[in-house]
């Protein structure tokens, strides 16, 4: 029985299939049945690479009056076929789906990864989740793309499906391919190596940490720094370098800046990693909170130092020099 995926030209859509829902932002009364023009892919980061291929994908869905299409998977195929259990991503699901909103995209597809989805045919998964839930008209791929089962099939066969279930395939060339998995592989490398400004150069725009806010042992606001500990329940989300680092995120309506530190707090003796923030002239409450923080610029290593006092005065330093950086680079 055929699928009918309804949207609104006007809006962005996610159906999660990992969660068997479809999620409606923006949601109107006036939906439609839609036809797409779909790419495929993990698009982790959705950075600078991927951006060249959404771009592309967003004007042919304009040209042919389809709706632009991004079907991915989750968990990472990674995960399921290679055991990978310590694979770090990039993005969260929910971060790659904002992202990816923001670059025009109007339907995501997250496709469930599993073994059994791992086995199906070549021929089964063009007709049953592109064809008939998706109604594709038009496929984006990469010369080097491979699906089905045993990742038997490529860019040829899909070509052939296309003649049979009508749509088209027009081809991602060589470069742009290459230079996904470059940026995805030195993103990965320079965060975890604290080389944020190559990170954030390839993925075009700021690394983004989502989380709650929890309590913890308040130990800032007794120095004059207090902080909103970010606990992150993804535990496949990468996360940077231990080191103290410049910040922004949206609270509300007002843009505020600030300071994290990343790591084990070893002047007081901590165990466990942390993500601390202290916002700059900010006293707003926070607790159970979910905020987004955008990592700006990297100030240090973690460092211990021979007493709070010594660690104070660092802190106050680091504040100087952090406000200093945000009055010539962004606009107050």
């Amino acid at each position: 029985m055929q699928q009918s995926i309804h949207i609104n030209q006007s809006s962005f859509y996610i159906f999660d299939e990992t969660q068997s829902r479809l999620k409606k932002i923006n949601f109107s009364e006036n939906t439609i049945n839609t036809s797409t023009v779909i790419t495929i892919g993990t698009f982790d980061g959705v950075h600078i690479g991927h951006q060249k291929i959404i771009q592309q994908l967003v004007n042919a869905s304009k040209e042919g009056h389809l709706q632009s299409c991004v079907l991915t998977f989750f968990p990472h195929p990674r995960m399921v076929l290679q055991k990978d259990a310590n694979i770090k991503l990039i993005n969260t699901i929910d971060e790659r789906s904002q992202l990816l909103e923001k670059a025009g995209v109007d339907l995501l597809y997250i496709k469930t990864f599993n073994k059994e989805f791992s086995r199906m045919n070549a021929e089964d998964f063009v007709k049953q989740i592109l064809v008939d839930v998706l109604h594709a008209k038009r496929v984006i791929i990469g010369y080097d793309h491979r699906f089905g089962r045993n990742r038997s099939a490529d860019i040829n066969d899909l070509r052939k499906y296309g003649e049979v279930y009508g749509f088209t395939v027009d081809e991602i060339p060589m470069q742009d391919v290459e230079d996904i998995a470059v940026s995805s592989t030195k993103i990965r490398k320079a965060l975890l190596e604290g080389d944020l400004d190559t990170a954030n150069s390839f993925l075009g725009q700021p690394f983004i940490l989502t989380g709650r806010v929890t309590k913890g042992k308040q130990l800032g606001k007794t120095i004059g720094f207090p902080t909103a500990n970010v606990y992150i329940e993804e535990t496949y989300k990468l996360i940077p370098k231990h080191g103290a680092y410049i910040v922004r995120s949206n609270i509300g309506e007002r843009i505020v800046y600030g300071m994290m530190n990343i790591g084990l707090n070893p002047t007081v003796n901590g165990d466990k990693e942390s993500i601390e923030v202290h916002y700059f002239d900010f006293s707003q409450n926070l607790y159970g909170e979910k905020i987004q923080v955008e990592v700006l610029f990297r100030l240090r290593d973690e460092q211990q130092f021979d007493s709070i006092e010594n660690l104070k005065q660092q802190l106050e330093r680091d504040k100087v020099f952090s406000q200093q950086y945000i009055s010539k680079n962004y606009a107050q």
